[in-house]
């Protein structure tokens, strides 16, 4: 139940192409892709205490350190246009031709390494590794059918990419790697063929113009630059023929031919896991629900100085297609070059943010890709992207996950295990050292709560000590955790994350205190 904090965030982006409908001329530099399409990714920015805004000298810096001119984010090299396989039949015929393609190619690679000489190396030069099914050839075979199919398998392989090695294999983790790197883009006809059924034959009169190669392409769908008629630059996110349809489906077969071929961890999907990532991707692809939930987020920051989303637009919203303002921005990464006092600002705006989605609004966007937080230099603001996995939290819930985070931040563990089976994280019964392990859990991720002064994050090194515990963790536990800890526990992993990638120094305990007395004031008040 803790695999999410040791998730390592990363992502593909795509490239822009020929134009649809009127031309528009250039689009001008600097623009970044408003949001993700299930998979991708970019970032953010600002203060150092509540309160505390960027000064003078802050925004002077933060000017020299951005690059001349920021390029504009490209599909990945191995990207290709290749058409969806839109039916169940037509998609299960993918996973069946792999499975026996991995057989075969293990057959092959046993044959090589049997003949004389036969030390062989896989095809290409380069050995993923000692078991026949992770030679070079199957590994291509992987890559091709996920980034074929896309939809929820590939929403698993991206998963599987960003698992640390304690899980999966070094050689699985290249092949998934590849697979995140490697998203194909539908052809024209098959993109003009979803926006005719979603907006009407006449979808072109909605627009002065549409980008016919996207910049975004991930495993739910892609997303294009487009042209208003009154001049404002939208992103139009499509999504990919049957995917909403075989997300079951797709996931089974997948698990079903990894498991014959090659070890999976016990545990890593679990009968409630892989139900809660069904249901997650059951909302991100309901378009219609991504766009009432930035909606949501777009009322309730409406007064925050330093977050914003992006205005919809309304005649290029339905189930299928979604679109918003384009927004400009500088991805989080781009960051780690600027002064620690702003880095710290920036990490301090990440947990207050996340703290305020769980216990003020109890409504979380809890998707931490990178790519979904875009710091804007000139207006010094955030805007926020890609709602489709957000989702609520109910009283009962948050009334107890504040308790164990509060117990893990006074440093009384007695407390930690109480909250946590009233929370019902733990039944009472579990052996002494599942109950030590979720403890010690609890109270490296309380660290930054407890910490009188300034957090270093990076020293603090909080995803691989958790990584550490969680093979008792998924091995011995008495009851799966509650089904809201599996996004919440993702979102707050990839914050943790991004603390430790700009090694902030922040203080945070007061940060949490403050939220502590204020739900507690607004619960009774």
């Amino acid at each position: 139940m803790w695999l999410e904090v040791g998730v390592l965030l990363r992502g593909t982006c795509g490239q822009l192409g020929r134009t649809i409908g009127l031309p528009c001329g250039a689009l001008g530099p600097g623009l970044h892709w408003w949001g993700t399409c299930g998979g991708c990714q970019a970032q953010r920015f600002h203060q150092d205490g509540p309160g505390r805004g960027l000064g003078e000298e802050d925004i002077r810096r933060a000017r020299e350190a951005r690059p001349r001119k920021t390029p504009r984010l490209q599909l990945s090299d191995r990207s290709r246009e290749r058409k969806v396989p839109a039916s169940r039949i037509s998609r299960l015929a993918n996973f069946g031709g792999l499975a026996v393609g991995l057989g075969l190619g293990a057959l092959a690679e046993v044959a090589k390494k049997t003949l004389p000489g036969g030390h062989l190396q896989s095809e290409g030069g380069s050995q993923l590794g000692s078991s026949p099914f992770l030679s070079e050839a199957n590994a291509e075979r992987i890559v091709q059918t996920l980034c074929t199919v896309r939809g929820a398998a590939l929403k698993v392989g991206q998963m599987l990419s960003i698992q640390d090695n304690s899980f999966i294999s070094p050689q699985m983790q290249r092949i998934f790697e590849r697979v995140r790197q490697s998203a194909d883009f539908m052809p024209r006809w098959q993109m003009t063929k979803v926006l005719e059924e979603e907006l009407g034959r006449d979808w072109q009169a909605k627009v002065a113009s549409l980008e016919e190669v996207p910049f975004a392409a991930a495993s739910i769908g892609q997303v294009h630059q487009g042209l208003l008629r009154d001049g404002t630059e939208v992103a139009v996110k499509i999504q990919y023929p049957g995917v909403a349809q075989s997300i079951q489906s797709d996931i089974q077969n997948l698990l079903a031919v990894l498991r014959m071929s090659v070890a999976l961890p016990e545990g890593l999907f679990a009968e409630q896991s892989l139900h809660a990532l069904q249901q997650e991707l059951a909302w991100e692809c309901d378009y219609r629900r991504e766009a009432a939930c930035a909606q949501n987020f777009r009322q309730l920051l409406a007064d925050d100085p330093f977050f914003r989303v992006p205005a919809l637009i309304q005649e290029l919203c339905t189930t299928r297609v979604l679109g918003m303002e384009l927004a400009r921005g500088v991805p989080l990464d781009q960051c780690q070059d600027l002064s620690q006092d702003i880095r710290n600002q920036i990490c301090f705006q990440l947990l207050r943010l996340c703290l305020r989605e769980l216990f003020e609004f109890r409504f979380m966007q809890t998707d931490p890709n990178w790519a979904n937080f875009l710091y804007d230099i000139s207006s010094h603001q955030v805007t926020l992207l890609d709602f489709g996995a957000s989702r609520e939290f109910g009283t009962e819930f948050t009334d107890h996950y504040i308790e164990v985070v509060k117990a893990a931040a006074d440093g009384d563990r007695e407390q930690v295990l109480q909250k946590s089976q009233d929370l019902k994280f733990l039944t009472g019964f579990e052996t002494k050292a599942v109950s030590d392990a979720h403890v010690e859990a609890v109270m490296i991720l309380g660290e930054p709560f407890a910490t009188q002064g300034p957090y270093d994050f990076r020293a603090g090194d909080t995803a691989h000590r958790v990584q550490d515990l969680i093979p008792v963790l998924l091995r011995h536990r008495l009851r799966p955790p509650p089904e809201e800890t599996y996004s919440l526990h993702r979102k707050l992993a990839g914050a943790f994350l991004a603390c430790s990638r700009l090694g902030a120094h922040i203080d945070c305990r007061d940060l949490f205190q403050d939220t502590y007395h204020r739900y507690w004031a607004s619960r009774q008040g």
